[in-house]
C-alpha cells in the first residue's frame, strides 16, 4: 500500500470508530487510550509525511494501525455497520526513493530488534484459560507472526514491507501491555506505558 493511502485509511477509520464501553468505566478508559494512541500515531505520520520523512511516516502509520486494530478486535472500538477494518497490507508496499535507503535500512533493522525484544519481554497477565487469557495469547501470536513476516520481507529485500510489519506487530504488543493483557518481564523502555 502507498504510504499516503495507509495514512488516509488509518485516519478515515479513526474518524469512523466509536468507543464501545461506557465512559467512566475501566474498559472505557482503556478504549479511550487505545484510540488516543492510534490517533497520535496517525498525526505523527501525517507530520512526518508532510515534512518529507517517508520512513518515519511509514512506521508511524503502521504502528498506529496496530493499535487501532487491537482495539477493534478486542471489542473496545467499533466501526459503523460492523464492517471489518481495512487492511494496510493490501497490494505491494511503496518503494522509497534511493535517498531514503540508509535511513530505511537503519530503522528497519532497529525495529526488527525492538519487536524481537518486545516479544521476549511479555507474558500473559490474565489466567491462561480465561477469555482475556485467550485473547492475550492471540496478541502475542500476532506480534510473533509479524516479527517473522518482517524477517521474511527483509530477507527478500522488501525493507519497506518489513518495516511496516515490524511496526504493526509492535503496535499490537504495545496495546496489549497498555490494556493489561500482557505483563512485562523487562525492557519497559520499549513500551508506551
Amino acid at each position: 500500500m502507498l504510504i499516503a493511502a495507509c495514512g488516509e485509511l488509518l485516519s478515515r477509520e479513526i474518524d469512523a470508530v466509536s468507543v464501545v464501553p461506557q465512559k467512566n468505566t475501566p474498559l472505557g478508559a482503556i478504549a479511550d487510550t487505545i484510540l488516543g494512541m492510534a490517533r497520535a500515531y496517525a498525526d505523527d505520520g501525517a507530520t512526518f509525511f508532510s515534512g518529507g520523512d517517508l520512513v518515519n511516516a511509514l512506521a508511524a502509520y503502521y504502528y498506529g494501525s496496530g493499535w487501532l486494530h487491537f482495539g477493534l478486535v478486542y471489542g473496545l472500538l467499533s466501526l459503523p455497520g460492523k464492517k471489518a477494518a481495512g487492511c494496510p497490507f493490501t497490494g505491494p508496499s511503496e518503494k522509497l526513493p534511493p535517498a531514503f535507503a540508509a535511513k530505511l535500512d537503519e530503522k528497519t533493522r532497529r525495529y526488527a530488534r525492538l519487536l524481537d525484544t518486545a516479544c521476549a519481554s511479555v507474558v500473559l497477565a490474565p489466567e491462561r484459560e480465561t477469555a482475556s487469557g485467550m485473547f492475550a495469547r492471540r496478541v502475542v501470536a500476532i506480534g510473533t507472526c509479524y516479527a517473522r513476516g518482517g524477517q521474511n520481507s527483509l530477507a527478500a529485500g522488501a525493507e519497506e514491507e518489513a518495516l511496516a510489519r515490524f511496526s504493526y506487530g509492535h503496535g499490537w504488543l504495545d496495546a496489549g501491555v497498555r490494556a493489561g493483557l500482557l505483563a512485562l518481564t523487562g525492557n519497559r523502555e520499549i513500551f508506551t506505558i
